[in-house]
């Protein structure tokens, strides 16, 4: 049995990384959080009804070194209360878009660039809409190759597990409204299955625009990985021989011990 979730694993992950025309290079795919979500994202793959081949909070931590900010609508199952006595006509409408299952305002800085990366989960599609923004080819995002640079009142829908980046050189702030739209699958059993993923996994990394919002499991624990986040990076840029042979030492005894006990 083992060895047949082994060999499942190893199947799934060579999918994910060679879905798409952008890849990451051989190590960072093998640590790449998308190599140990990929069962979970092929079954959301696979019973998809919509094939896209364009375009103290965990999940977009990286992105505030370089100054993008974000203010939540909604996630999940969670409602924030600075969004509701804040925005509430937004709220109220989001309400009434059950298949919308996180928004937020997003800003993105003159001289902002969004590492390349993938998100982690393929349970939703994600969608743009162009507030305020700088109208010039310099601020764009590019997903899988192919680049879209947005404009006021208009539109892009993409899947966000695709490699992509953004930038941001156009002198200008770029203001949006971001959301993630569940993912239609092609069955109904298959879509019961990815509203249970997100309503469970995805609403315990809620993060918090004031203290009055709650904040989930993963972003309580987050400071404390990031805790240890840190002490890697210190050790990376003091030895990177030494930082990397501790990290695949550590990530292969992890793997072994997993193994060993399936």
């Amino acid at each position: 049995m083992k060895y047949i979730v082994l060999l499942l694993m190893i199947v799934c992950a060579l999918y994910i990384h060679y879905r798409g025309r952008v890849r990451f290079g051989f190590w960072r795919q093998l640590a790449d959080h998308s190599t140990f979500v990929a069962p979970m994202n092929v079954f959301m793959y696979l019973f998809s009804a919509k094939v896209s081949d364009k375009y103290n909070d965990a999940g977009f931590n990286s992105f505030f070194k370089t100054g993008w900010k974000r203010f939540y609508l909604k996630w999940y199952e969670d409602n924030h209360p600075s969004a509701i006595a804040l925005c509430p006509q937004t709220t109220a409408l989001l309400r009434t878009l059950p298949s919308v299952k996180a928004a937020m305002f997003a800003e993105l800085p003159d001289g902002s660039r969004l590492p390349r990366h993938r998100d982690p989960y393929a349970g939703s599609l994600r969608y743009h809409l162009g507030l305020l923004t700088p109208e010039d080819e310099r601020c764009f995002i590019e997903v899988d190759g192919q680049r879209y640079s947005w404009r006021d009142g208009e539109d892009v829908l993409f899947d966000e597990t695709y490699i992509h980046y953004a930038e941001n050189l156009s002198g200008k702030q770029r203001l949006i409204l971001f959301c993630d739209i569940e993912r239609p699958m092609r069955y109904r059993w298959a879509q019961a299955v990815n509203h249970w993923l997100g309503r469970h996994l995805m609403s315990a990394a809620v993060a918090p625009n004031l203290d009055t919002d709650r904040t989930g499991a993963v972003n309580r624990a987050f400071k404390y990985i990031y805790a240890v986040r840190k002490v890697g990076k210190y050790l990376k840029k003091k030895n990177r021989t030494f930082y990397y042979l501790v990290k695949w030492v550590l990530f292969g005894g992890i793997a072994v011990l997993v193994f060993s006990h399936l």
